[in-house]
Protein backbone atom coordinates (compact mmCIF):
# COMPACT_ATOMS: atom_id res chain seq x y z
CA UNK A 1 0.00 0.00 0.00
CA UNK A 2 1.49 3.13 -0.54
CA UNK A 3 0.59 6.45 1.48
CA UNK A 4 -1.59 8.74 -0.01
CA UNK A 5 -0.16 12.64 -0.60
CA UNK A 6 -2.11 15.57 0.06
CA UNK A 7 -1.49 18.34 -1.97
CA UNK A 8 -2.94 21.53 -0.34
CA UNK A 9 -2.85 23.86 -3.12
CA UNK A 10 -5.82 21.95 -4.61
CA UNK A 11 -8.22 23.61 -1.70
CA UNK A 12 -7.25 26.70 -3.31
CA UNK A 13 -8.25 25.90 -6.93
CA UNK A 14 -11.26 24.63 -8.82
CA UNK A 15 -11.19 21.08 -7.35
CA UNK A 16 -11.55 22.20 -4.04
CA UNK A 17 -14.60 20.31 -3.34
CA UNK A 18 -13.16 16.91 -5.09
CA UNK A 19 -9.99 17.77 -2.65
CA UNK A 20 -12.16 17.80 0.53
CA UNK A 21 -13.92 14.79 -0.37
CA UNK A 22 -10.60 12.62 -0.84
CA UNK A 23 -9.16 14.47 2.14
CA UNK A 24 -12.25 13.03 4.23
CA UNK A 25 -11.77 9.75 3.05
CA UNK A 26 -7.90 9.97 3.61
CA UNK A 27 -8.46 10.60 7.12
CA UNK A 28 -11.21 7.78 7.71
CA UNK A 29 -9.58 5.18 6.52
CA UNK A 30 -6.03 5.68 6.56
CA UNK A 31 -5.19 8.87 9.48
CA UNK A 32 -1.91 9.07 7.82
CA UNK A 33 -0.76 11.04 4.97
CA UNK A 34 2.05 13.35 2.80
CA UNK A 35 1.35 16.54 2.66
CA UNK A 36 2.67 18.99 -0.16
CA UNK A 37 2.55 22.41 -1.36
CA UNK A 38 2.07 23.06 2.58
CA UNK A 39 3.86 26.35 3.31
CA UNK A 40 6.80 25.45 4.92
CA UNK A 41 9.95 26.89 3.45
CA UNK A 42 11.95 23.98 1.70
CA UNK A 43 15.33 25.65 3.38
CA UNK A 44 14.20 26.31 6.70
CA UNK A 45 13.37 22.44 6.58
CA UNK A 46 16.72 20.98 5.30
CA UNK A 47 18.11 23.54 7.76
CA UNK A 48 16.50 21.80 11.09
CA UNK A 49 17.89 18.83 9.19
CA UNK A 50 21.60 19.76 9.31
CA UNK A 51 21.45 20.72 12.71
CA UNK A 52 20.07 17.87 14.34
CA UNK A 53 22.39 15.99 12.42
CA UNK A 54 24.88 17.92 13.56
CA UNK A 55 24.10 17.95 16.91
CA UNK A 56 23.94 14.88 16.87
CA UNK A 57 27.03 14.32 16.17
CA UNK A 58 28.91 16.52 18.90
CA UNK A 59 26.96 15.77 21.61
CA UNK A 60 24.38 12.69 21.27
CA UNK A 61 26.53 9.71 19.21
CA UNK A 62 29.29 8.68 21.60
CA UNK A 63 26.96 9.06 24.67
CA UNK A 64 24.45 6.56 23.04
CA UNK A 65 26.99 3.95 21.81
CA UNK A 66 28.06 4.12 25.41
CA UNK A 67 25.06 3.36 26.92
CA UNK A 68 24.12 0.27 29.10
CA UNK A 69 21.64 -0.14 25.99
CA UNK A 70 23.95 0.02 23.25
CA UNK A 71 27.05 -1.82 24.96
CA UNK A 72 24.72 -4.94 26.24
CA UNK A 73 22.33 -5.35 22.85
CA UNK A 74 22.24 -8.72 22.98
CA UNK A 75 19.67 -11.87 23.20
CA UNK A 76 19.29 -11.31 26.54
CA UNK A 77 17.87 -7.44 25.65
CA UNK A 78 13.88 -7.12 26.33
CA UNK A 79 12.73 -5.80 23.60
CA UNK A 80 9.69 -4.58 25.26
CA UNK A 81 11.01 -2.59 27.29
CA UNK A 82 13.55 -0.47 25.29
CA UNK A 83 14.00 1.49 22.57
CA UNK A 84 16.90 2.19 20.30
CA UNK A 85 16.75 5.74 19.67
CA UNK A 86 18.41 9.13 21.16
CA UNK A 87 15.90 11.92 21.49
CA UNK A 88 14.77 15.22 23.86
CA UNK A 89 11.94 17.17 23.43
CA UNK A 90 11.31 21.23 22.90
CA UNK A 91 8.75 22.62 24.06
CA UNK A 92 7.25 25.91 22.14
CA UNK A 93 4.01 26.66 23.21
CA UNK A 94 2.03 27.65 25.46
CA UNK A 95 6.01 28.36 26.87
CA UNK A 96 9.34 28.07 25.12
CA UNK A 97 11.89 25.45 26.37
CA UNK A 98 14.42 26.58 23.78
CA UNK A 99 16.40 28.40 26.48
CA UNK A 100 17.01 25.14 28.09
CA UNK A 101 20.30 23.78 28.75
CA UNK A 102 20.06 21.16 25.74
CA UNK A 103 23.19 22.72 24.02
CA UNK A 104 21.64 23.45 20.49
CA UNK A 105 23.26 27.02 20.06
CA UNK A 106 21.71 30.00 19.48
CA UNK A 107 21.24 28.96 15.43
CA UNK A 108 19.99 26.23 15.99
CA UNK A 109 17.11 27.70 18.34
CA UNK A 110 16.98 30.36 16.07
CA UNK A 111 16.31 27.85 12.67
CA UNK A 112 13.58 25.57 14.90
CA UNK A 113 11.91 28.86 15.74
CA UNK A 114 11.52 29.96 12.88
CA UNK A 115 10.53 26.43 11.23
CA UNK A 116 7.92 25.20 14.21
CA UNK A 117 6.16 29.26 13.50
CA UNK A 118 5.53 27.80 9.76
CA UNK A 119 4.72 24.35 10.83
CA UNK A 120 2.00 25.76 13.85
CA UNK A 121 0.34 27.47 10.74
CA UNK A 122 0.19 24.35 8.73
CA UNK A 123 -1.28 22.64 11.70
CA UNK A 124 -3.89 25.33 11.97
CA UNK A 125 -4.82 25.46 8.74
CA UNK A 126 -5.12 20.55 9.20
CA UNK A 127 -7.29 21.63 11.65
CA UNK A 128 -9.33 23.78 9.89
CA UNK A 129 -9.68 21.21 7.22
CA UNK A 130 -10.64 18.58 9.89
CA UNK A 131 -13.49 20.46 11.06
CA UNK A 132 -14.89 21.20 7.99
CA UNK A 133 -15.20 17.84 6.53
CA UNK A 134 -16.43 16.81 9.93
CA UNK A 135 -19.27 19.35 8.95
CA UNK A 136 -18.23 20.79 11.90
CA UNK A 137 -17.59 25.01 12.49
CA UNK A 138 -13.73 25.70 11.04
CA UNK A 139 -12.87 26.47 14.44
CA UNK A 140 -13.73 23.56 16.32
CA UNK A 141 -10.74 21.72 16.36
CA UNK A 142 -8.72 24.99 17.16
CA UNK A 143 -10.99 26.21 19.94
CA UNK A 144 -11.22 22.68 21.81
CA UNK A 145 -7.35 22.50 21.80
CA UNK A 146 -6.77 26.35 22.76
CA UNK A 147 -4.70 27.39 24.44
CA UNK A 148 -2.19 24.32 22.14
CA UNK A 149 0.61 23.06 23.38
CA UNK A 150 3.19 22.90 20.62
CA UNK A 151 6.42 20.59 21.16
CA UNK A 152 8.63 18.91 19.10
CA UNK A 153 10.58 15.06 19.71
CA UNK A 154 14.05 15.70 17.92
CA UNK A 155 15.31 11.85 17.59
CA UNK A 156 17.35 9.94 16.13
CA UNK A 157 17.67 6.30 15.66
CA UNK A 158 21.11 5.32 15.44
CA UNK A 159 23.05 2.55 13.04
CA UNK A 160 22.25 -0.56 14.63
CA UNK A 161 24.45 -3.91 14.45
CA UNK A 162 21.76 -6.19 15.27
CA UNK A 163 18.46 -4.44 14.28
CA UNK A 164 16.78 -8.03 14.95
CA UNK A 165 16.96 -7.79 18.53
CA UNK A 166 15.15 -4.03 19.63
CA UNK A 167 13.35 -1.89 17.72
CA UNK A 168 14.15 1.73 17.25
CA UNK A 169 10.56 2.71 18.88
CA UNK A 170 8.14 0.02 20.21
CA UNK A 171 4.61 0.01 18.73
CA UNK A 172 2.33 2.67 20.06
CA UNK A 173 -1.03 5.27 18.91
CA UNK A 174 0.19 8.89 19.91
CA UNK A 175 -1.90 10.80 22.70
CA UNK A 176 -1.90 14.39 21.25
CA UNK A 177 -3.71 16.26 17.99
CA UNK A 178 -1.96 16.55 14.78
CA UNK A 179 1.20 15.36 14.46
CA UNK A 180 3.92 17.18 11.65
CA UNK A 181 7.17 15.10 10.99
CA UNK A 182 10.26 15.60 9.35
CA UNK A 183 12.16 12.59 8.48
CA UNK A 184 15.25 10.98 7.02
CA UNK A 185 15.79 11.48 3.32
CA UNK A 186 17.47 7.96 3.00
CA UNK A 187 17.03 5.76 6.12
CA UNK A 188 13.74 4.09 6.43
CA UNK A 189 11.95 2.81 9.23
CA UNK A 190 8.70 3.98 10.27
CA UNK A 191 6.01 1.92 9.73
CA UNK A 192 1.91 2.10 10.06
CA UNK A 193 -0.44 -0.72 10.80
CA UNK A 194 -3.49 -0.73 8.59
CA UNK A 195 -6.09 -3.51 7.82
CA UNK A 196 -3.74 -6.27 9.59
CA UNK A 197 -0.36 -5.46 7.79
CA UNK A 198 2.62 -2.82 8.69
CA UNK A 199 2.65 -0.21 5.88
CA UNK A 200 6.05 1.40 5.50
CA UNK A 201 6.63 5.15 5.32
CA UNK A 202 9.05 5.96 2.39
CA UNK A 203 11.90 8.56 3.57
CA UNK A 204 11.56 12.20 2.33
CA UNK A 205 11.01 13.04 -0.81
CA UNK A 206 11.34 16.63 -1.52
CA UNK A 207 9.77 18.64 0.79
CA UNK A 208 6.47 16.70 1.64
CA UNK A 209 5.72 16.43 5.53
CA UNK A 210 3.97 13.30 6.85
CA UNK A 211 1.11 13.95 9.04
CA UNK A 212 -0.44 11.55 11.56
CA UNK A 213 -3.41 12.19 13.85
CA UNK A 214 -3.34 11.21 17.53
CA UNK A 215 -5.71 10.24 19.74
CA UNK A 216 -7.40 13.31 20.54
CA UNK A 217 -8.82 13.88 16.93
CA UNK A 218 -9.93 10.42 17.00
CA UNK A 219 -11.97 11.24 20.43
CA UNK A 220 -13.39 14.87 19.01
CA UNK A 221 -14.17 13.36 15.70
CA UNK A 222 -16.31 10.11 18.09
CA UNK A 223 -14.16 7.55 15.90
CA UNK A 224 -14.49 9.13 12.28
CA UNK A 225 -11.00 9.93 11.70
CA UNK A 226 -7.94 7.25 13.62
CA UNK A 227 -5.37 7.29 15.59
CA UNK A 228 -3.10 4.77 14.25
CA UNK A 229 -0.38 2.20 15.39
CA UNK A 230 2.72 2.80 14.29
CA UNK A 231 6.54 1.83 14.96
CA UNK A 232 10.17 2.33 13.53
CA UNK A 233 12.24 -0.21 12.54
CA UNK A 234 16.24 -0.10 13.48
CA UNK A 235 18.58 -0.13 10.77
CA UNK A 236 21.87 -1.80 10.67
CA UNK A 237 22.82 0.33 7.56
CA UNK A 238 22.06 4.18 8.69
CA UNK A 239 20.84 6.15 11.63
CA UNK A 240 17.31 7.69 10.83
CA UNK A 241 16.83 11.48 11.54
CA UNK A 242 13.20 12.22 12.71
CA UNK A 243 11.72 15.62 13.93
CA UNK A 244 8.17 15.32 14.99
CA UNK A 245 6.10 18.56 16.25
CA UNK A 246 2.84 18.04 18.03
CA UNK A 247 -0.18 20.36 17.74
CA UNK A 248 -1.76 19.29 20.94
CA UNK A 249 -4.53 20.17 23.35
CA UNK A 250 -3.64 22.51 25.81
CA UNK A 251 -3.09 20.42 29.78
CA UNK A 252 -6.25 21.73 30.57
CA UNK A 253 -8.86 21.44 27.60
CA UNK A 254 -11.52 19.78 27.72
CA UNK A 255 -11.79 17.01 24.96
CA UNK A 256 -14.87 15.30 23.93
CA UNK A 257 -16.46 14.05 20.90
CA UNK A 258 -18.33 17.18 18.97
CA UNK A 259 -22.10 16.39 20.18
CA UNK A 260 -23.21 16.69 16.05
CA UNK A 261 -20.99 13.98 15.71
CA UNK A 262 -23.10 11.74 18.12
CA UNK A 263 -25.67 9.64 17.51
CA UNK A 264 -28.88 10.68 19.38
CA UNK A 265 -29.89 8.29 22.97
CA UNK A 266 -32.27 8.05 25.60
CA UNK A 267 -35.59 8.30 23.84
CA UNK A 268 -38.20 5.53 23.38
CA UNK A 269 -37.93 3.16 19.97
CA UNK A 270 -41.98 4.14 19.65
CA UNK A 271 -40.85 8.21 19.50
CA UNK A 272 -38.25 7.37 16.67
CA UNK A 273 -40.69 5.28 15.07
CA UNK A 274 -43.04 7.88 14.91
CA UNK A 275 -40.93 10.50 13.31
CA UNK A 276 -39.01 7.42 11.09
CA UNK A 277 -42.45 6.84 9.04
CA UNK A 278 -42.74 11.20 8.53
CA UNK A 279 -39.25 10.78 6.68
CA UNK A 280 -38.13 7.21 5.82
CA UNK A 281 -37.39 8.57 2.69
CA UNK A 282 -35.03 11.83 3.68
CA UNK A 283 -31.65 11.94 4.85
CA UNK A 284 -30.55 9.40 7.77
CA UNK A 285 -28.04 12.19 9.10
CA UNK A 286 -30.89 14.58 9.56
CA UNK A 287 -33.04 12.65 11.16
CA UNK A 288 -30.31 11.64 14.10
CA UNK A 289 -30.24 15.47 14.24
CA UNK A 290 -33.74 15.78 14.71
CA UNK A 291 -34.14 13.59 17.34
CA UNK A 292 -31.17 14.87 19.14
CA UNK A 293 -32.65 18.14 18.98
CA UNK A 294 -36.32 16.79 20.14
CA UNK A 295 -34.48 15.41 23.13
CA UNK A 296 -32.94 18.41 23.92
Amino acid sequence: MEVPVIDLAEFQSEERSKAMSRFHQVCGNWGFFWVENHGVDAGLMEEVKRHVYSHYDKCLKERFYDSELAKGLGPQTDAAEVDWETTYFVQHQPESSMEDDLGLGVEFREVMDAYVSQLTKLAEKLAELVSENLGLDKDHLKKTFAPPFVGTKVAMYPRCPQPGLVRGLRGHSDAGGIILLLQDDTVPGLEFFKDGEWVPVTPNKGSRIFVNFGDQVEVVSNGLYRSMWHRVLADEHGSRLSVATFYNPGGDAIVGPAPKLLYPGGYRFQDYLHYYFGTKFSDKGARFQAIKEMLK
